[in-house]
């Protein structure tokens, strides 16, 4: 290998991505295994077709059921990855997103937005999107000679919360407030090379917003046209544009850097709107 493919290489590492099967999980999961890396997509559905179609280009990849609020089944799917590969490197969370339960509207004031939708979301984005994962795999990484990476998925929301949307605004924040937290934790009680970080990706099209982006002929929205005036590259995000940021979290590139959530959002967060 060259310089540059030896400091970014995942070769033999071990990566499980909780909701691997979204669009962004699959899309970070795809990356991650093109830079060498063994991919365990685990999720509650399509998570073997998400397999398969890694294994057609070439990684290393298996499938496995994975509930994010089941402890029982997370600590499942870790002995069974402990028992075939010996360890686990990298840990991705993509597993959230957000309901119209919980969304503002015409529909739904503020006032009526059922604690049961507020508390869906947050348990979602939070506790199985975070919290638990950390808690089940990371007892398993913390013992890893060679530390590890954990990568927790943060959103815009938690810099500046979006009209609409308030438990997943909330819930944002509070991943990106854990994040920090579990950074310190490790490193100072566990394992100093064990690293925690988030990324902050700004606006991508996926199944959970779409329809708060993009009407019913395919047309921005009021709020998509808002997103994009605010958005100084002056478009969504792609996919695979989180590829890069992985990558370099969960890689010896970044071997200094724990703590950090990092934004991905085309300059959305530096941008005042003058």
């Amino acid at each position: 290998m060259n310089f540059l493919e030896n400091f970014y290489s995942l070769k033999d590492k071990v990566a499980i991505i909780t909701g691997g099967s979204g669009i962004l999980g699959s899309e970070i999961a795809k990356g991650l295994g093109l830079a060498g890396s063994k991919i365990v997509i685990g999720d509650i559905k399509n998570y073997t077709e998400v397999a398969d179609r890694l294994k057609q280009i070439g990684i290393e990849s298996e499938g496995e059921y994975l509930d994010v609020f089941d402890r029982n089944k997370i600590e499942e799917v870790a002995e069974k990855v402990i028992k075939k590969y010996g360890k686990i490197d990298i840990l991705v969370n993509a597993a959230g997103g957000n309901i119209k339960e919980a969304t503002t509207s015409k529909e739904i004031p503020f006032f009526d937005i059922p604690l049961s939708a507020l508390e869906k979301v947050v348990a979602l984005n939070l506790f199985g999107g975070a919290i638990l994962p950390c808690q089940i795999f990371g007892k398993y990484m913390v013992k890893n000679e060679n530390g590890g990476s954990i990568i927790n998925i943060s959103s815009m929301n938690a810099f500046r919360p979006l009209t609409r949307i308030p438990g997943y605004s909330a819930a944002k924040a509070a991943v990106s407030n854990f994040t920090q937290w579990l950074a310190v934790h490790f490193a100072m009680e566990y394992n100093k090379k064990l690293r925690v970080n988030a990324i902050a990706p700004g606006f991508f099209l996926t199944e959970q917003n779409r329809y708060l982006l993009i009407d019913e002929k395919g047309n921005l929205t009021e709020r998509g046209k808002s997103i994009i005036s605010h958005t100084p590259m002056g478009r969504f995000g792609k996919p695979d544009e989180l590829i890069g940021i992985c990558i370099f979290l969960a890689s010896d590139a970044s071997s200094f850097v724990t703590g950090t959530i990092i934004p991905v959002d085309g300059g959305f967060n530096a941008y005042s709107g003058v």
